[in-house]
Order: structure tokens, then C-alpha cells, then sequence
């Protein structure tokens, strides 16, 4: 018999640990998850923060800071490829899988920037010895360097060539450094300086490891989801979720829904309750795993989230339940944060739904370790 919707959802954040017993660090957190999609920087350490506990309150954004500047979280290209958190001791093996495949992806790009193999090679070899013994540049400085090699490269060559050298393990996250307005900004470290050796998994091997890591963390969800998620083929994903099966047949648990298979942790209770009184409001980012580790099941969610809001308005998700019901941004002012959220419902003073509202507003207050105000859109 297949699960309804809201038990799919009540599995898949507790699954994610945005329901239930928080982590016991970010790293913990981003272990469980093993990639977390960090485009947009202070809503991806949000993103760990919200899934983990912490002894002395809550996960603040200093906290993940101090976790990406010791090279503990790590910040690469990687995976479909875009912007992910990775744990250091995941890295590896996880380059070593995905990287082949994002080289075939990027390929029509290398050859519109006017990146062949030499030029790659040559660019690979200035920049790993750029930052080697520690010193750690920003995308700026490594523009420099390349230039004055006779190498000028700007715009998407230069992003493209950095990328490369992530893929191939050459950089990956430095400590990020402040700009003068107070901003973080990426700087680049030599892959082998930050990232330890690790299993030297065979292919076969690491196919299970993603397959295990993925459903365990996100399911319920289908091959499909993984394999967008991942950027591996289905045919990897499939294949790694039969040797999973093989080798631990305890781990996994399967419900068929419309006809397709949907895997998850076996274990889980999918008849419980949501483990909150009344309704529950969480403000995720819009590139949160609860939305992109999914594809062709993410209608479970709803669609009450602008997938590309107007001009001017923000693009950050609001569950209510668990399901898209608004949208969100931050904005930092001096001494404080200010909220604006939009929800699709109405929402009268002193409401239950107000109270939550509020609620949310309190966790992100902690978080960012800054008075947080919720202000009205257009002020």
C-alpha cells in the first residue's frame, strides 16, 4: 500500500532533520545530507543551522562560519555541478565519483570558452601553485595570477577555469575573508591541503555510499530524484541502489505511489504525528535540500512558492507543514535583520498561524545573532 502526501512529507523532515532530533553539529547535519546546494551563502549555512542542535542554544551563522573557515565544511563545485557544502572527509571520494560526469556536462562550455585539454592543464598547474603552503585567494587574485602567466581569462573562462580545477582536485575552499562592507568572500586552498586522504572507494563502491546517504536523508523519493539530484545517470543510480540493497538490506525501505517506487530509511514511522502542536512555519532557502534534493516528486511540497518571483520580491521558500506556502528574504541593516515574509493565506493578529510566524522569526533571530524584525513588503 503506497503513502498519502502528508506522510511522505512528515517522513522526508524527519528525514532531513528539519523535524525531530536536530543533528548534533552542522557538520553532523551535512554528514546526513552529505551535499548541501550553498549558492547563496548565509541562507546555506541557515540551512545547516536549522538542522542541528547545539549544547549551549542555537547553531548561529558565526558557528558555520568558523566550521567552512577551519576547512571542516568545505564549499565547491560539485555534484549537477553548482555551489555545494561538503564535508572534508566526504570530498574525496565524492570528487572521484561525480567528476568524470561534471567534465562531460561542462564540456560544450570548455569548448565555447576556448578551454582545451592545454589550456586547462596549464591553468590547473598556475593555480594549484598559486595557493599552495597555505595561501589561500580569492577568485581576484587567482584572475591575476593567470594573467600574468599569459593566461587572461575573465567573465565565464575564468569561472569555468577555476571550476575545472575544482573538479579535477585542484582548489577547493579557502577561509573566506570580509569586504569592506562587511560581506564573506570565497577564497580558493589547495585540495590536498584541506581535504584529508580518505577510502579509495571503488566506483561500485561509491555508487552505493551516494545511494545510501541520499534516500536515508531524503526519502521517500524515486531513482529519478537521485539521479537529477546527483547528476549521475539513472543506470548509476539503480545500480548503486541494488548493491545497497545487497550488502544492507536492512537499510532501505520501499512504497510504491502512482506506480513508481519510492525508497527511505527503513525505520522510520510514516503514521506519526508531526511532532509539533498546531501548525509549524520554517523559512528555508529556495535552493534547500527539501526542494532541490528533489525532481520528479517534488509536487508533494505544493506550489505555493514563487519558482521566479517578480522583480523585487523574494525567492526564499515558507513551509507551513511542510508545504510551499510563501516566500521570504532577508535583509541586513545595521545592528539588525529585517524579514520580509509573504505567505499565501490570510493571517489575522493574534492567530495560531501568527504565533508561528513569529516562532520562525525568533529561530532566525538566533541564528543570525542580530534583533530580526519582520517588516512589510515595500518598507
Amino acid at each position: 500500500m503506497g503513502m498519502a502526501p502528508d506522510e511522505v512529507l512528515r517522513l522526508r523532515m524527519r528525514a532531513q532533520r528539519l523535524r525531530g532530533p536536530g543533528a548534533a553539529s552542522p557538520e553532523d547535519a551535512l554528514r546526513r545530507l552529505l551535499a548541501v546546494q550553498a549558492q547563496e551563502f548565509p541562507y546555506a549555512q541557515w540551512s545547516l543551522a536549522q538542522r542541528a542542535a547545539a549544547t549551549s542554544g542555537a547553531v548561529t551563522a558565526a558557528d558555520i562560519e568558523k566550521a567552512v573557515g577551519d576547512g571542516r565544511i568545505l564549499r565547491t563545485h560539485i555534484l549537477r555541478p553548482t555551489w555545494h557544502f561538503v564535508h572534508r572527509d566526504d570530498l574525496r571520494w565524492l570528487r572521484a565519483l561525480s567528476g568524470p560526469r561534471l567534465e562531460q556536462i561542462n564540456a560544450v562550455t570548455y569548448r565555447q570558452t576556448g578551454i582545451d585539454a592545454a589550456a586547462a592543464a596549464r591553468s590547473a598547474g598556475i593555480l594549484g601553485s598559486a595557493v599552495a603552503d597555505g595561501n589561500h585567494l580569492s577568485r581576484e587574485v587567482l584572475a591575476s595570477k593567470l594573467h600574468d602567466a599569459g593566461l587572461p581569462a575573465k567573465g565565464l573562462k575564468l569561472a569555468y577555469l577555476i571550476m575545472h580545477a575544482e573538479i579535477t582536485g585542484v582548489l577547493v575552499s579557502g577561509t573566506p575573508v570580509r569586504s569592506p562592507g562587511g560581506a564573506l568572500k570565497q577564497t580558493y586552498a589547495l585540495f590536498d591541503e584541506r581535504v584529508p586522504a580518505g577510502p579509495e572507494w571503488t566506483r561500485p563502491e561509491a555508487l552505493a555510499e551516494l545511494a545510501c546517504r541520499y534516500f536515508t536523508s531524503r526519502g521517500p523519493a524515486t531513482a529519478k530524484d537521485c539521479a537529477d539530484w546527483s547528476g549521475l545517470t539513472l543506470t548509476e543510480v539503480r545500480k548503486g541502489l541494488q548493491l545497497t540493497v545487497e550488502a544492507h538490506p536492512d537499510t532501505l525501505a520501499e512504497t510504491v505511489i502512482d506506480g513508481v517506487v519510492h525508497y527511505y530509511g527503513a525505520g522510520g514511522d510514516a503514521h506519526g504525528g508531526s511532532g509539533t502542536a498546531g501548525p509549524r512555519i520554517d523559512l528555508i532557502q529556495c535552493y534547500d535540500e527539501y526542494v532541490m534534493g528533489y525532481s520528479a516528486t517534488r509536487h508533494y511540497m505544493g506550489g505555493g512558492a514563487p519558482a521566479f518571483p517578480f522583480q523585487g520580491e523574494p525567492m526564499h521558500v515558507v513551509l507551513l507543514d511542510g508545504r510551499m506556502a510563501g516566500s521570504w528574504r532577508h535583509t541586513f541593516r545595521p545592528g539588525r535583520c529585517e524579514v520580509d515574509i509573504r505567505p499565501a493565506w490570510a493571517e489575522p493578529p493574534g492567530s495560531p498561524l501568527a504565533a508561528a510566524v513569529q516562532d520562525a522569526v525568533d529561530r532566525y533571530a538566533a541564528f543570525t545573532g542580530l534583533p530580526t524584525v519582520r517588516v512589510q513588503p515595500g518598507a
